[in-house]
């Protein structure tokens, strides 16, 4: 195991656990969690704290340049110094330099290889240190959250387009990539979630690139194949699906600014398309940052399965107004990644104990 690197992956899992803890007493549960933090922190606890130190972690290794690890390290000891009751503008403060090294980090892969999935990347973590920046400003959140969309969901799709690379090249789909992709960043400059046209716009390019994923990606091969690629191909599916309700949704309602509309697609895009791809990702990725095999077991599907009954549920309750089954399904949301973390632990050891890679 690479331990120098642990650190920062359990900055990750402080700041994912604090914002699991939020969020259920956001929603009713008397949780105990970390006192200072409050309800409106879920979000930045998850995103920034726990996706952006990952993310940001993942890219430092990648590149292998030891200044790209200050990113990560401000957004993971940001958070971490937010839960342990330090000043309130040291989360985005924290949050905005860590976007802003990730820039500066994939603006030099773009010098050196000016693809198009390495400029999606850039524009996505750009999304991000923009999202940060108006929550440092005391910007409306749903100006920042709708930042976040766009940096989370372009940072997965600018990954899937690189791989589009291994079959053959398809007509028109480069320029409806970039179509979508422009058409998402427009209506988040605009105004996002938070305004009535510029959600509908947001809406339809979540769905419209939802659609692309479905038909271009290489999922749609490897499903057939069998153990962790089946399993891959299933989470990343899945996960588009759920990015094409969330668009739909959005699209049907126009602008959300809380409340279960707000509840619905916020989840269907965070949770249930994200944490698909960490579900998918995770025993590829996990392997690369620690250097520690996470040989593929069945077992894998019980948290994958959990995550969407309990989003079915969640979605069920937002839109018949079920607080009760909101409730409920949300706990079943924390569970869900709680047995992704077991499972994951557990196929650790025991390829440990037998020798599996």
């Amino acid at each position: 195991m690479k331990l120098q690197r642990l650190p920062l992956m359990l900055l990750a899992i402080a700041a994912l656990a604090g914002g699991i803890a939020t969020g259920l007493r956001r929603i009713g549960w008397d949780v105990a969690g970390p006192g200072y933090a409050l309800p409106l922190d879920h979000g930045p606890l998850m995103v920034t704290g726990f996706l952006g130190t990952l993310i940001g972690l993942e890219r430092a290794v990648a590149l292998g340049r030891g200044w790209v690890y200050a990113g990560p390290i401000a957004s993971g000891l940001g958070m971490l110094a937010h839960l342990a009751g330090g000043p309130a503008f040291l989360a985005p403060a924290s949050a905005t330099i860590a976007g802003a090294v990730l820039v500066a980090a994939l603006a030099t892969v773009v010098v050196r290889h000016p693809t198009l999935f390495h400029v999606v990347m850039a524009v996505a973590a750009a999304c991000w240190a923009i999202g940060s920046a108006l929550w440092l400003g005391g910007a409306p959140h749903t100006g920042w959250v709708s930042w976040w969309v766009g940096f989370l969901v372009l940072t997965i799709a600018a990954e899937r387009l690189e791989l589009t690379r291994l079959l053959p090249a398809a007509r028109g789909s480069r320029a409806s990539f970039v179509a979508v992709a422009a058409l998402l960043l427009a209506a988040v400059a605009a105004g996002g979630v938070g305004g009535a046209a510029s959600a509908r716009v947001t809406g339809l390019a979540l769905a419209l690139l939802a659609a692309w994923l479905v038909r271009y990606d290489i999922a749609r091969r490897t499903i057939r194949q069998q153990a962790l690629p089946r399993f891959t191909a299933v989470c990343l599916l899945s996960g588009y699906a759920w990015l094409g309700i969330g668009g739909a949704l959005l699209l049907a309602a126009g602008a959300v600014v809380a409340g279960p509309m707000y509840d619905a697609v916020l989840h269907a895009v965070f949770l249930g398309f994200v944490f698909a791809m960490i579900f998918g990702h995770a025993p590829i990725v996990f392997p690369a940052v620690l250097g520690v095999a996470i040989p593929f077991r069945p077992a894998f599907y019980t948290h994958l399965a959990l995550l969407h009954v309990s989003l079915l549920a969640r979605f069920a309750a937002d839109l018949a107004s079920a607080p009760g089954l909101r409730r409920w399904s949300a706990l079943l949301n924390a569970a869900a990644i709680g047995l992704f973390f077991v499972n994951t632990a557990a196929a650790v050891i025991r390829g440990r104990l037998h020798g599996d890679h």
